[in-house]
C-alpha cells in the first residue's frame, strides 16, 4: 500500500494544472491583477482561446463522423452484422474485430497502450484482406496524414 507522502510526491503537479487552468479560464479573477497589472487583453486571449477549441471541436466532429461512415460502409460491403456499431466508441473496436474475423478477446489488446498500435495495424491490414485490397493498406494506417484516407479509399473504392 502507497503511503500518502508517496501518493503527494507523485501528484505534486496536480494542483499547479488546476491553477493554471482556473487563471487561463478566467474562472480565478483575483490573478489577473496578481502583479498590479492591468489585464486589457484578457477578453481577447479567451476568445482566441475558445476560438480554437470551436475549431478543434468541428475538426474532431468531421473526423469522428467520416471514420465512422467508412467504418459503417466497410461492415456493409463486408456483410458484417451491425454496421450501425460504428458510431459508438468502444462498440466499434468489436465491429473492426468481427469484420477482420479477429476474436473478441482482443478488445482487451486495444486498450493497452503500445500494444494497440500494433493490434489496430493487424486490425486494418485483415480489414483491407476483407475488401479484397492488399494488406499493406493496414500498414499505410502509420502514415499521419495518410491514415485518414485509407478508411475511405477501403470503403468507397470498387
Amino acid at each position: 500500500m502507497k503511503t500518502r507522502t508517496e501518493v503527494v510526491r507523485r501528484t505534486w503537479w496536480l494542483p499547479a494544472l488546476v491553477a493554471f487552468l482556473l487563471v487561463a479560464l478566467g474562472l480565478f479573477p483575483a490573478a489577473h491583477n496578481l502583479f498590479g497589472q492591468e489585464s486589457a487583453g484578457s477578453g481577447a486571449g479567451l476568445a482566441a482561446l475558445g476560438a480554437m477549441l470551436f475549431f478543434f471541436f468541428i475538426f474532431a466532429l468531421a473526423i469522428y463522423v467520416y471514420m465512422a461512415l467508412a467504418l459503417q460502409t466497410i461492415a456493409k460491403k463486408t456483410n458484417t452484422e451491425n454496421p450501425w456499431l460504428a458510431w459508438i466508441p468502444i462498440a466499434n473496436l468489436i465491429l473492426m474485430l468481427n469484420i477482420a474475423k479477429k476474436p473478441l478477446w482482443w478488445i482487451i489488446l486495444c486498450l493497452i497502450p503500445f500494444v494497440n498500435i500494433v493490434i489496430f495495424i493487424i486490425l486494418w491490414m485483415a480489414i483491407a484482406e476483407a475488401r479484397n485490397k492488399p494488406n499493406w493498406w493496414g500498414i499505410l494506417m502509420l502514415v499521419p496524414v495518410v491514415n485518414l484516407f485509407v478508411p475511405g479509399y477501403l470503403a468507397w473504392a470498387d
